[in-house]
């Protein structure tokens, strides 16, 4: 995680220097927006290049100065305000999927102060969807389906959920977890309508591997890769990332597709591929241009830590890709009920 810290004081400037440190001790990292003539101008930066934005002062000031930048609650950083004295810890905004509210606590913690956490879910007791989506790596359909479920949590209505795929622990309170039927929240990564106010969740565990030929454009990248997908019926959101050869690194049309569909994309060496175990499809001319007989299925199960293939190489205009998914398996938040059918 990589957060932004702001002050305004003497004092302020204290307390920033504490939290900065104690986010560095905790293994994470410090977003230095560069030399701004404004405070807007600098947190406009940190509010794009950070998971986070800590601000130590008024409440007001955090307000006026995010205020032009907020775009998505599933995509705004976590903006937390902190007094002073450190005596309270506030998350603003990004509190569930941008984990404000959890590392507001952590801060609190840490100062000796209190978290002022402001969410329903959370002063209730109730199974927030939004941030074990978040912790489970889940995307979400519909943030306003979402709330949907959570409004039903809270009047004290039962949500049915239904899944793929298993899911260790107890099921939250309020939630009834089954195996088939209708359904309030849908977990599957297969590419379908859901109806009305019905919640997919789709687990990023899809990982592609790409090979192409050099200066071959985004354009020709997708509408392959969109093939592939719709041959599995796999909803685009399980893709957790890409992969290549380093040979590739440098290849716009790559990067661009990389950058379009939202994911960061691995490069590993020749040897590297080479060293993958199972059955590949091979090909001697791929071996003599990039010094291994497979790119694209080798890098996907490389990239999904050794997961199934689930599709071998296709190929078009000398663009390769194939798709691998990570075995990982999916866990209910620490229990406070079982409710199961």
């Amino acid at each position: 995680m990589k957060a932004a810290f702001f002050s305004f004081t003497d004092c302020g400037g204290l307390l920033k220097s504490r939290l900065a440190e104690w986010f560095l001790r905790d293994g994470h990292e410090i977003f230095e927006p560069p030399h701004c003539k404004s405070l807007k101008e600098s947190a406009g930066l940190a509010f794009s290049g950070a998971d986070a934005l800590f601000f130590i002062g008024a409440a007001g000031i955090a307000v006026r100065t995010v205020a032009p930048f907020i775009r998505s609650k599933t995509s705004d950083p976590a903006v937390i305000v902190v007094d002073e004295l450190g005596k309270w810890v506030i998350p603003i905004l990004g509190g569930h999927i941008g984990g404000g509210n959890d590392l507001a606590r952590e801060a609190a913690k840490f100062l000796g102060g209190e978290a002022v956490i402001t969410t329903a879910t959370d002063i209730h007791g109730v199974f927030a969807v939004d941030t074990w989506a978040k912790a489970e790596n889940l995307a979400i359909s519909s943030m306003e389906a979402a709330k949907g479920i959570s409004a039903a949590l809270l009047r004290g209505s039962p949500v049915c959920l239904q899944s793929d795929y298993p899911i260790e622990g107890c099921p939250p309170h309020g939630i009834v977890y089954r195996g088939g039927g209708t359904a309030d929240i849908i977990v599957s990564m297969k590419r379908t309508e859901a109806a009305d106010g019905v919640l997919r969740l789709i687990p990023r565990r899809v990982y592609a591997g790409i090979g192409c030929r050099r200066g071959a454009g985004a354009e020709l990248i997708a509408e392959i890769f969109d093939h592939a997908l719709l041959k599995l019926g796999l909803d685009p959101r399980c893709i957790a990332g890409a992969a290549s050869i380093d040979l590739k690194k440098t290849e716009k049309g790559l990067s661009r597709f990389c950058e379009r569909l939202g994911v960061s994309c691995a490069f590993f060496e020749a040897e590297e591929l080479r060293r993958v175990e199972g059955n590949f499809s091979a090909s001697r001319f791929v071996e003599d241009v990039t010094g291994v007989d497979n790119v694209c299925e080798r890098a996907a199960v490389l990239a999904s830590e050794n997961g199934e293939l689930l599709l071998k190489k296709t190929a078009r205009d000398g663009v390769t890709i194939a798709l691998a998914v990570k075995e990982a398996a999916l866990r209910f938040p620490p229990g406070n009920g079982l409710l199961q059918q």
